[in-house]
C-alpha cells in the first residue's frame, strides 16, 4: 500500500494553552477500553472539556468558532506522561492533522508521526503570534510546511522544526512502520520459498 507524501498541512487552527499536557489530559484512562481507536476523538481532553454531568465547561475545543479545526497549537512538552498510543490516535480521530507547540515528549512523537501527524515545534514568540491571529480571526488558514521548516497564517511566516528523520519520513511517505514491513511481504515470501526445509 502506498501512503501519501505529507510535506504541507494546512487548516484552521485552535489554541489549547498550557505546558506539560500529559497523555493523561489528552485522553482519560477510563475511555481506553476501546477496541479500535475509533471512537476515540469524541473523548479528547475530555475532563477539562466536560463537567461530571457531561454539560460543556469553556474551552476553545468546544467553541464554534474553531469546530473543524485541523491543526492544534499548545505550549512546551506536549504528550507527557504515560507512553498511550491512545493520546495521538485520539487527536487524529477528532481531525487533527498536525500539531505546533515549544517542544514533544519523545514516545508521544513519535506515535504521531507514525500516523502521519506532524508535530513541529516553533518558539513561544512564534506561537504567540499565531495564536493571537487565529483569536483575532479563527477561520485564518494556518500551513505547516515540511519542505522549508514554516509556519504561515495570515501574511505572517515563522519557522518551525522537526527531527530530520522524522521529517524525511512523512514526505517520502514511509511514516507508517507496519505499512514498510507489509510491503517487503513480496521478497519474505520469495526467499521463503527459495529455503529447503528439512
Amino acid at each position: 500500500m502506498s501512503l501519501p507524501k505529507i510535506s504541507v498541512v494546512t487548516g484552521s487552527a485552535v489554541h489549547v494553552p498550557g505546558d506539560d499536557i500529559d497523555t493523561d489530559r489528552i485522553i482519560p484512562a477510563r475511555f481506553m477500553k476501546c477496541l479500535t481507536f475509533d471512537g476515540l476523538g469524541e473523548y479528547l481532553f475530555h475532563d477539562t472539556r466536560f463537567n461530571e454531568d457531561g454539560s460543556p465547561k469553556k474551552h476553545n475545543l468546544n467553541d464554534p468558532r474553531f469546530a473543524g479545526a485541523g491543526i492544534l497549537v499548545t505550549g512546551s512538552n506536549f504528550g507527557c506522561g504515560s507512553s498511550r498510543e491512545h493520546a495521538p490516535q485520539s487527536l487524529y480521530r477528532a481531525g487533527f492533522r498536525a500539531i505546533i507547540a515549544g517542544n514533544f515528549a519523545e514516545i508521544f512523537f513519535g506515535n504521531s508521526i507514525n500516523l502521519g501527524m506532524p508535530c513541529v515545534s516553533v518558539e513561544s514568540g512564534d506561537r504567540a503570534k499565531i495564536v493571537a491571529e487565529i483569536e483575532k480571526n479563527p477561520k485564518t488558514e494556518v500551513t505547516v510546511s515540511l519542505e522549508d521548516l514554516s509556519v504561515r497564517f495570515g501574511q505572517t511566516e515563522v519557522s518551525c522544526r522537526i527531527r530530520s528523520g522524522a521529517r524525511e519520513s512523512l514526505v517520502s511517505g514511509r511514516w507508517d512502520p507496519l505499512d514498510e514491513l507489509l510491503s517487503r511481504n513480496p521478497e519474505v515470501e520469495s526467499l521463503s520459498s527459495s529455503l529447503h526445509y528439512k
